[in-house]
């Protein structure tokens, strides 16, 4: 009976390394096919001049003119209900103002918008804690390839300390939002 008991488990646990190495292979190709020519920007009456992220409600707004234009549920790092970030890979959003200041249209996640961080304040902040701050906080779409997830993976957090949405989500908001946008996240 143990032997057929240690059978199944083994049987089990086979199926299981299999499977994880068929994700891992995957996302990893995926990862390396281009996702396609992002959407050309809209016209600059049209684009954001601001956005707020509101992480306690899970909600990122696009704003123009202090007006909301745009309005998306959001997943976050890891560790967002464990307060702002503080060092390179605590799994946390940052806290406070910063900016859109460039992008990549070939990131490992569906587009990318770069938020400014880590500021002045927030690298002495963890250099004074014997860190570092960490940066390479965006704005994204899903993982590539992992798009069909759409909607839910707003139901956890789990990004590295970026904010995510939906692939086309992503591409709306990569044609609303120019360079140099100012983003302020909240708690």
């Amino acid at each position: 009976m143990k032997r057929l008991i240690d059978s199944k488990i083994a049987r089990i646990v086979l199926l299981v390394t299999v499977l994880v190495f068929v994700l891992l292979g995957y996302t990893i190709l995926m990862a390396r096919i281009a996702p396609g020519d992002p959407p050309a920007a809209l016209e600059a009456d049209r684009q954001a001049d601001e956005i707020h992220v509101y992480k306690a409600s899970r909600r990122m707004d696009l704003l123009r003119a202090h007006q909301v234009i745009a309005s998306y549920r959001i997943s976050l790092g890891r560790g967002a209900n464990a307060g702002a970030k503080q060092r390179e890979g605590d799994g946390r959003t940052p806290v406070g103002t910063y900016a859109i200041d460039w992008r990549n249209r070939r990131s490992f996640d569906y587009l990318s918008l770069h938020i400014s961080y880590p500021s002045p304040e927030d690298s002495q902040r963890a250099k004074s804690a014997g860190y570092s701050a960490g940066g390479n906080i965006m704005v994204h779409g899903l993982p590539n390839g992992w798009g069909w997830l759409g909607g839910i993976h707003h139901l956890w957090d789990w990004t590295d300390g970026c904010i995510a949405v939906t692939n086309s989500q992503m591409r709306e908001i990569w044609a609303l939002v120019p360079n140099g946008t100012p983003i302020t996240i909240e708690p």
